[in-house]
Formats: structure tokens, C-alpha cells, sequence
């Protein structure tokens, strides 16, 4: 089995998704795309809070975060996938839009395509099952593809749902999620088992708090740079691997 087969049945996904949504959204009220993205809130925030949930000890992914914040900001992580949304909305979209998108009157087409493309991105590339997945998908593990086939299902379904809200930007995700996962996959064929059970749950519980966050942007109760937060997911199993090698009991 390839390392990115999982991945690669993600895109496709993800892509007839938002074909979909672009042919037929049109048909859905806005009431009612409103009520979808609302859903999609409800399921990213339980998601999240269950993942989130798998830490050992809550420190670790409290220090991932603030420290993975630190850098993300110095690294303006959002504003660059921002900007690039803004170069393939300005390149290939040519100024195009859904109509009818979930807040039509206060988001012009350039605004709607980067919204879709960036809160589809990270919708699809945050998770837990994007980084554990692809990993294990990567080490020749069947429970990555299975993780990954999971996704893929859910990520269709959310790309019919975005498409048909925020437009064409939504189907330019499959770029983000083609070169992360892609990564992740041949990372995951070169490191073998690096990763242990504790890195692993500590990891998923980093991507649960970042779920929630993506929760509270669909819910439009608040709207956090997640993509900033991205650093936390590798500085958390960083903490774990060093303090097993100085012998620190992190673990009460």
C-alpha cells in the first residue's frame, strides 16, 4: 500500500465535495447553510473536547499551545495562509463566489474565497486524524488508512457543506491537505515508531484544543488564529521525548 493513499483518497473527497456543493448549494436556503455550518461547529467543538480529553497531564498541551502560539505569531502562520489564499483567490478564481454564502452581505467575493479556503484548511488539516493518520498511514500501519478513510468521509460531506456557503476557495483546500499530509505520510515512512503512546495522546490532545477553536470560528462565536496555534502539535511530543530522557515523571 502506497504511504499516501490515504491522503490521496482525502483529496478526492474533499474535491467531489465541493464540486457538489458548488453545482447544488445554490438550492439551500441561506437559513439553511447557516444551520449546516452551525452543525459542523457542534461536531468540531464535541470533537474537539473529546480529543482534548486524552492528555495525561493537562500541562503538556497547555504548554504546547502558549508556546506553539509564541512561535506561530513570530512566524504569522495565519497571515501567510491567509496571503496565499488571497494569490490562488486572485489567480484562478478570478473574483468568483457562492452567492448566498453564510453572511453574503458583509463578505465580498476576494474575503468569501479566502474565509472558505483557510477555514476549510484548517477544518480538514488540523485534526488529530490528519497528523496521526497520515503518520501511521506513512509507517505502513492499516489503522492510518483507516483513520484517513474515516476523514475522508467526514471532510466530503464538510467540503459539500462549505462550497455551497463560502464558494470555490473551499475546493482549493486540497492543495493544503495534498502537501501536509503528503509530509506527514513520508515522515511517517522515515521515522518508523518514533512516536510513542504518551506523544501520540499528548499530540491529540493539542489537536483537540485546536478543534474546539475551530468550533468557536464555525459557531461565529469567536474567530482565534488556529493556523498560529499549528506549532503546539510538535512542540508537544517534543516535551514528552525530553522529559523521558532526563527521567522526569511528567505523569501523576
Amino acid at each position: 500500500m502506497s504511504a499516501v493513499n490515504g491522503t490521496l483518497l482525502n483529496v478526492f473527497t474533499v474535491a467531489l465535495g465541493s464540486a457538489l456543493g458548488l453545482l447544488f448549494g445554490n438550492r439551500l436556503s441561506e437559513k439553511t447553510q447557516a444551520t449546516v455550518i452551525a452543525g459542523l461547529g457542534l461536531a468540531a467543538l464535541f470533537a474537539g473536547i473529546d480529543n482534548a480529553g486524552k492528555t495525561g497531564n493537562l500541562i503538556i498541551p497547555l504548554l504546547s499551545i502558549v508556546f506553539g502560539a509564541l512561535v506561530g505569531e513570530w512566524l504569522d502562520i495565519d497571515g501567510a495562509l491567509n496571503r496565499f489564499g488571497a494569490w490562488l483567490q486572485s489567480k484562478y478564481a478570478g473574483g468568483g463566489g457562492a452567492e448566498g454564502a453564510l453572511i453574503p452581505s458583509a463578505l465580498d467575493a476576494r474575503e468569501r474565497f479566502i474565509l472558505g479556503y483557510v477555514t476549510a484548511s484548517l477544518l480538514f488539516c488540523v485534526g488529530p486524524l490528519t497528523f496521526l493518520g497520515a503518520m501511521l498511514d506513512g509507517m505502513g500501519n492499516p489503522e492510518g488508512f483507516t483513520m484517513l478513510a474515516l476523514k475522508s468521509v467526514l471532510d466530503g460531506f464538510a467540503a459539500l457543506a462549505f462550497a455551497s456557503t463560502f464558494g470555490v476557495g473551499v475546493a482549493f483546500s486540497i492543495i493544503t491537505i495534498l502537501l501536509l499530509q503528503g509530509s506527514l505520510a513520508l515522515a511517517g515512512s522515515l521515522l518508523g515508531q518514533f512516536l510513542t503512546t504518551p506523544m501520540i495522546n499528548e499530540t491529540t490532545a493539542v489537536g483537540g484544543l485546536m478543534m474546539m477553536g475551530i468550533g468557536l470560528i464555525l459557531l461565529d462565536i469567536k474567530k482565534p488564529r488556529i493556523a498560529n496555534f499549528l506549532p503546539g502539535l510538535v512542540i508537544a511530543p517534543l516535551i514528552v521525548a525530553l522529559a523521558a530522557a532526563v527521567g522526569v515523571n511528567i505523569y501523576p
